[in-house]
């Protein structure tokens, strides 16, 4: 079985949308293992964005510097859900990073509209609801970023015969 990380950012917990959010998850199948609200500090986003992620190298300090003041705007759901190719079912629900272009019936799509360009413009980072790693190496990092492994947890559901192919 595969993990993976989401992080439920400051704009979804604000316009109290977790709830729809979290049951589309549930919904195809990939299990919750681990959860947690909390208010990340510079430091902890710091390794997030840049350390694993490498944003800095990527964007530039300036977008570092902008998704750093929006997402200590007030706190976030870090979920470590799990499930067969868990990695590539959250990012294929969650749509493109860029709202605008996410198509609809994907969780951008559907609860976010805002452009690159019109963030760019504002000097404002993209509110897009959500962070989900990129790949299965990456997720791995992650999770052992925001969780340790006494804070995740393995259990049997109803379910698992339809959605891990458990017997």
């Amino acid at each position: 079985m595969e993990r993976t990380l989401i992080l439920l950012k400051p704009d979804a917990l604000q316009r109290a949308i977790t709830g729809e959010i979290i049951t589309r998850f549930e919904r195809v199948g990939l299990k919750i293992v681990a959860a947690k609200i909390l208010r990340p500090t510079e430091e902890q986003y710091f390794h997030h964005y840049e350390t694993i992620g490498k944003m800095i190298s990527r964007r530039g300090q300036e977008a570092f510097e902008v998704t750093l003041e929006f997402m200590q705007e007030g706190p976030v759901l870090a979920m470590v859900l799990e499930g067969i190719e868990a990695v590539s079912v959250v990012r294929k629900l969650v749509g493109t990073t860029e709202p605008k272009a996410a198509q609809p019936g994907t969780i951008r799509g559907d609860y976010s509209h805002i452009s690159f360009a019109y963030a760019t413009e504002k000097a404002m980072s993209l509110p897009n609801l959500i962070h989900a790693s990129g790949d299965a190496a990456e997720a791995k990092l992650e999770i052992a970023h925001w969780f340790s492994e006494d804070e995740i947890f393995n259990y049997d559901t109803v379910h698992d015969k339809f959605t891990q192919g458990k017997k």
